[in-house]
């Protein structure tokens, strides 16, 4: 991903509580507008909102379809649970959605949903996974991103014995179409998180709403980075902005603080049901 201080502009679909023809029509219009640049999806099992009970449906799977039905978009799961999936196995799931998009994927991931929050938690218990404690995940999460990078990139097998993962044998084939490795986004505000956002990360989002917070934690980055010797300016700044469709000259300004604060990565949350020709109303009423 190239960085840059001129804002690119996302949107961000989830697959709850509506049809896949709906995500597929809003994915192809945007396909066609310029001024998006990147679709993402999330990565739940079960509902976060609205009808607790309704459908919901597996992120990467979308993906891949979504990124067989577009063209020019830059895809991406935002942010994928590190704790649904061994690390391999998604680096080999990822991998085949570079190769689908023939290069689109921004590889977003995650810790996995927070202890507080019980509507995202009970779909662990209701698939039969267990939810650690965050300490183990975030240490997780820092080996999983070092065996997907090598996955991608190393031509020979090797072996990993981790805290959290152990490979014997690991090896990834094919490789993705982008070199070195599709960009890492890594999600997160937490201080452990942000250790591991400036270990491996190309971009970091961080859920909008609150500013100032977002500026707090971007400035916290900033000392990661130096406590690793690693330039901070390498990290594109990303955040994900919630839009309400009555209301548009909020997000505008929220869109303004987010860029005045050094997030050049907009990503904005579309709710659904859609309005008709919504990414055509995003481009007009959010972007120019």
């Amino acid at each position: 991903m190239t960085h840059s201080t001129r804002p690119s502009f996302g949107i961000a679909t989830a697959p709850q509580n509506l049809h896949h023809r709906d995500l597929l029509e809003v994915w192809r219009e945007a396909d066609a507008i310029p001024e998006i640049e990147h679709a993402w999806l999330f990565d739940h099992l079960m509902p976060i909102g609205g009808d607790l009970d309704g459908p919901v449906y597996e992120g990467w799977t979308m993906l891949a379809a979504l990124a067989a039905a577009t063209r020019r978009l830059r895809v991406g799961v935002l942010v994928t649970s590190n704790r649904f999936r061994p690390p391999a196995v998604l680096a080999k799931i990822a991998t085949t959605v570079d190769v689908i998009s023939d290069g689109r994927l921004d590889f977003g991931i995650g810790v996995g949903s927070r202890p507080d929050h019980p509507l995202a938690r009970r779909e662990y218990a209701a698939h039969g996974m267990p939810f650690h404690d965050t300490a183990r995940a975030v240490g997780a999460l820092d080996e999983a991103c070092t065996v997907i990078r090598r996955l991608w990139t190393e031509d020979e097998p090797f072996d990993f014995d981790g805290e959290h993962v152990q490979l014997t044998g690991a090896f990834g084939n094919p490789k993705p179409v982008q070199r070195p490795h599709p960009p890492i986004l890594i999600g997160g505000r937490a201080a452990a998180t942000l250790r591991i956002v400036a270990a491996h990360a190309d971009v970091w989002n961080i859920p909008g709403g609150d500013i100032e917070d977002a500026k707090s934690r971007s400035a916290m980055l900033d000392r990661r980075c130096a406590e690793i010797g690693r330039d901070p300016a390498e990290i594109t700044r990303s955040i994900h902005l919630a839009v309400d469709y009555e209301r548009p000259a909020e997000t505008r300004e929220a869109i303004g603080a987010a860029v005045e604060a050094g997030f050049t990565h907009v990503v904005l949350g579309l709710p659904a049901p859609f309005p008709p020709e919504v990414a055509r109303w995003v481009a007009d009423e959010l972007i120019r």
